[in-house]
């Protein structure tokens, strides 16, 4: 018998990618989210979570080719507003994440 597969949803496609993304990428963020959080949000660089990751044995290229830091959507699920900035084409700064409650 063929198994019936239905189109996935916006609702499980976010639910689907936290769990191809290993829990070592969750569990800096979440150090890392409770070491810069004051009044009600967290920044998070990028730099400072590839740099946790690669400590706790993840390879750089891994990280970026898998999509291992697109976590957005897992946080907001959890219940945060998160927003990603990166720098425009004439601006320099570190991009980061912004978790907010």
């Amino acid at each position: 018998m063929t198994k019936v597969v239905k189109p996935i949803s916006p609702k499980a496609v976010g639910r689907a990618k936290q769990q191809s993304i290993p829990s070592v990428v969750f569990a800096c963020f979440n150090e890392l989210i409770a070491k810069n959080y004051f009044g009600g949000s967290a920044r998070v660089t990028t730099k400072e979570v590839v740099r946790l990751l690669v400590r706790k044995g993840l390879k750089e290229t891994d990280i970026f080719s898998n999509h291992w830091l697109n976590v957005e959507e897992a946080y907001a699920i959890a219940g945060w507003t998160v927003k990603y900035d990166k720098p425009g084409y004439d601006e320099c700064y570190d991009s980061y994440f912004l978790f907010r409650r």
